[in-house]
């Protein structure tokens, strides 16, 4: 049947809506929830009920963290999944994606990559040292470690490690975890790639050409070395000019953009059909300047499907601001918005507030962190299933 009108007889709210897509929701769920729910089955089922009342369709669980594994790994240190298992009898996240598979829910398996939080000991550095870490340009990691220098008192860095996307061991260590996990459990969603960035000390700069007053990252040796082989550009003696700056600025992005297509590639090699969605921050110029994500990049050449912006915020007005910017044109379907639920657990009427917003404005997808603040909170699951 052929469904038409004209232009005078029908409104255009009602052709807007038959052509687009209802909103998707989804949580994510942490390795450190105090719902356990990679521990036992119950805990697994509970996550599954919760999710059916409140209309949540995508479950982002995290099974990669600090450079540990939470699922079979035979690559990458899965000392957490033995205790998982030691304690559960069985593998829960098999389970649970067998689980939500039956109930129409997506499991997508959430890495956290080039974060390994505070793990000094992390089986990358281990194996190659302390090289493949993140570095600013006075050689500093982005975590404060012993006493505070003198930028301490300026600068607020991110207190965590994170590896150097420009290092081939860093892109290559990466690719074969994210493969490993679509090998052994064929039947997730997706990958949602998490921490996919550099990072950033406050207050922000925009741009390397404000590193004489502002912390910037990428300054490790592989990289600038690399930097160098491709441009003939030394980043610690080359002309103070926008031109070479652009030049450095764009390198580190390309850096960030190679590991996504690394991994994306090999994932569809494996499975072409699994999604591949990584979050983002919420802000255009930070995310371009900062953190170097050329996330409309990645969506405009199929390396991700998706992408999450991680707008949390209880500032209503900034939210809505960051969300609608992103909705850039030819893009909009592949934006969806993380909310700070845990950032409101005591102001339950702006998390509707935002919740209702977001509705209005239709982006792609509403995301929560965290499952914790779902499981907990009566009031929250009815307003999500009735409306």
């Amino acid at each position: 049947m052929v469904f038409w009108c004209s232009f005078s007889l029908c409104p255009s709210n009602i052709s807007d809506a038959a052509e687009k897509s209802p909103i998707r929701y989804g949580v994510w769920v942490t390795v450190f929830s105090p719902e356990k729910v990679l521990y036992s089955k119950e805990n697994a089922d509970r996550l599954i009920s919760t999710c059916k009342k409140t209309n949540i369709q995508d479950i982002y669980v995290q099974v990669y963290r600090a450079g540990k594994a939470y699922y079979n790994s035979s690559i990458t240190d899965s000392t957490p999944y033995n205790n998982v298992l030691s304690g559960s009898g069985e593998d829960i996240l098999k389970y649970l994606i067998a689980r939500a598979k039956e109930n129409d829910i997506n499991i997508y398996a959430w890495l956290n990559l080039l974060s390994i939080a505070q793990n000094i000991n992390a089986d990358i550095v281990q194996d190659f040292g302390k090289s493949v870490l993140v570095v600013d340009q006075h050689g500093r990691t982005s975590m404060q470690e012993g006493r505070k220098d003198d930028l301490d008192t300026h600068y607020i860095r991110e207190n965590q490690l994170f590896i150097e996307p420009g290092d081939w061991r860093v892109r290559k260590h990466l690719t074969d975890i994210a493969a490993e996990v679509i090998t052994r459990y064929p039947d997730l969603a997706g990958l949602h790639l998490d921490y996919i960035r550099y990072p950033a000390a406050v207050p922000f700069i925009p741009g390397s050409r404000f590193t004489s007053h502002g912390i910037s990252y990428g300054y490790s040796a592989v990289n600038t070395k690399n930097f160098k082989d491709a441009t003939g550009l030394d980043i610690k003696t080359m002309k103070y000019s926008r031109k070479n700056y652009r030049l450095w600025d764009d390198w580190r992005r390309q850096q960030v953009t190679d590991l996504v297509r690394n991994i994306s590639r090999k994932a569809k090699e494996i499975s072409p059909e699994i999604e591949i969605s990584c979050t983002i921050v919420p802000s255009i110029e930070r995310t371009y300047l900062v953190t170097f994500q050329n996330w409309t990049k990645w969506l405009r050449e199929g390396l991700v499907d998706y992408v999450v912006a991680m707008n949390y915020t209880d500032d209503t007005s900034l939210m809505e601001l960051n969300s609608t910017s992103l909705f850039m044109p030819g893009l909009e379907d592949k934006v969806q918005i993380g909310v700070g639920a845990y950032l409101l657990k005591e102001k339950p009427n702006i998390l509707k507030d935002q919740i209702n917003i977001l509705r209005r404005i239709s982006p792609a997808g509403i995301v929560f962190f965290s499952y914790d603040e779902i499981a907990a909170n009566a009031d929250l699951q009815n307003f999500l299933a009735t409306n």
